[in-house]
Order: structure tokens, then sequence, then C-alpha cells
């Protein structure tokens, strides 16, 4: 399987470190807006080529599937762009930052049957699978989630730190990843409400949000969000079900009682970003939809679209 990477940034590099792992897969070519950073990650890298465009990597015949990497706002057009051009896609969360653009993405994957996947890497790390698989077994029933995503975003920065050149959202990417996994650990949503704090003087996005979600099983998710948090940072999910208590921290699993739970056999790696590449390229090969497929995520999409309606 021979990949694309667009754009350099931190989660370029991280699925440059997965796929470096999968036997059988191998870069072709990376492409930044920024050459010289396009040029020290394939270096860094030992990618044999570089690109200035997506229109120059999607027109390279050494290139079977692209991963985006790159802003929200170019998603779709970007996404439907490798389509079109007969490549397999895996977009980074989130597959958009509206729903008409996420069900246009839909509409050019079914037209062309061409693997298109989106980047929901909660269901991939390990310890949310460990919880999946007790759920699908009978012998844990979510009674309510708990989760903190909090990070020190009062500057427009990226995860290392570095300035961005678009704006980063609370809504339509951080809660994307809890409303999904919400979903698929409790089952359909039917009821969501949220609400927002101030709005940033120059950002012009909403720095804190709180929103509640209930699941056709009765089972309820209270989220909180924050760009202003100057402390601990990430994401921190706490499972009360009918028989045990965990806390989810990435791929790491604890009891409430933080007694670590092994999650080391759940699946061939322990790093979420390196499943959900080697996802993408086994369904990408064997013709199937992959889990996290742009059908299977859109309705994480439509209740992001019904909660931004209420803010």
């Amino acid at each position: 399987m021979r990949l694309a990477i667009a754009g350099t940034g931190a989660f370029g590099e991280k699925h440059l470190e997965g796929i470096a792992n999968i036997e059988g897969a191998s870069v072709s070519v990376v492409t930044s807006r920024r050459i010289e950073q396009a040029q020290a990650v394939a270096d860094k890298f030992s990618v044999p080529n570089v690109a200035e465009t997506l229109d120059e990597v999607l027109a390279r015949d050494d290139v079977d599937a692209v991963i985006l990497c790159t802003p929200t706002q170019m998603h779709t057009a970007q996404a439907i762009a490798c389509m079109d051009a007969g490549k397999h896609v895996q977009i980074e969360i989130p597959l958009a930052d509206s729903l008409a653009d996420a069900e246009a993405v839909l509409a050019k994957a079914e037209q062309t049957g061409l693997t298109c996947m989106v980047g929901h890497t909660r269901r991939f790390n390990p310890s949310h699978q460990w919880i999946h698989r007790r759920i699908v077994a009978g012998d844990l029933a979510i009674q309510q989630m708990d989760v903190q995503t909090y990070f020190f975003r009062r500057r427009n920065m990226n995860a290392r730190g570095e300035p961005r050149s678009w704006t980063d959202h609370l809504l339509w990417h951080h809660a994307a990843h809890t409303i999904d996994l919400f979903a698929w650990q409790a089952g359909r949503i039917v009821k969501a409400n949220a609400i927002a704090g101030p709005l940033h003087p120059e950002l012009g996005i909403a720095m804190d949000m709180s929103i509640q979600l209930q699941s056709e099983s009765g089972a309820i998710c209270t989220l909180s969000l924050s760009f202003n948090n100057d402390g601990p940072l990430g994401t921190f999910f706490r499972y009360i079900g009918d028989s045990g208590t965990y806390i989810a921290r990435y791929d790491d699993l604890v009891t409430g009682r933080e007694e670590p739970v092994d999650v080391s056999n759940v699946d061939v790696s322990m790093n979420g970003i390196e499943l959900q590449d080697r996802e993408f390229i086994a369904a990408s090969q064997e013709g199937r939809s992959p889990l996290s497929s742009v059908a299977d995520v859109m309705p994480c999409y439509r209740v992001l679209h019904q909660l931004e309606g209420q803010l």
C-alpha cells in the first residue's frame, strides 16, 4: 500500500510514525503548504518525495491512498478531489465543520465506492476497545460517561505549540471525538443539549462549552470542554457502568480507583493512530467498509449540526 500524507504538522508526523510499523505499507510523498517543512519531515521519516500541492500528489502513479492531516476547512474539497482521482482517503477528525460538507463527502464516497474513512481515533485506542468488547459481551452496560476535554489555547497554536494558520473548534473537532465514542459505546444518541461560554475577542470562538447527551439505552454523557484550562491537558473519559468504573486516558486504562488495567493484548499495537492506519490500509486492500467509515460516523456530524443550532 503506497500512501501520501497531506499536512506535515503534529498529526502528519503521528501517522508517519504509525505507518513505519505496518508491514507492506510505505509513504511515497508528503505535501505541505510550506515546502521547507515538507522536506524536513520527509528527511526525518525517509520519505523519498515532497510536493507543494495536493494536485501534484494526486497526479502520481505511486500513490494508492491519501491521509489528510490538513486544516478542517480544506477537508471536504480535498477528500472529494482524492476520490475523483481514484485514491482511497482517510480524513483526520473532524470530517468537516458543517453538515452539508460532511454529506458531500459521503455522497462522493457512495458514488465512487472507494474507501473513505474518518480518523475517529477513540474507536481504535486500546483503552476504549477494551471497554467496547466488555459491552458487546454483555459484561458491562454504560450508565454514564463523564468526559473532560481540556487545553490551554488562548492563542492560535497547534498541538506542538506552534502558530496555526487556521482556528480549531471545540464543537466540530474536540466534541466530535466524544459524541461519536458515546454513540459507539452506548447506542444511538436521542437527546443532545449544549451551552457555550463567552467568545474569544480575537479568535471569535467559544473557549468553554458544556454538552449533555443521552443514548437510546438511557445512558447519559456529560462533556466539559475548555481552551482556557491552565492545568493537566488532554481528554479524560470516566465510564460509569453497572459492573465497574473505568477511566481512559488515550491508550491507557485504569479502574475508578486508579488501578491499572492491562490492555496490552487488545490489539497488535498500543498506539491508537497506528491501529487506525492499519484499519484504513486493510479496508482499502480488502475492498470493505472500515470501522469509522464516513457513513459510520455521519450520525455524529448530525448531532454536531443539531448542537450548533442551539449555540
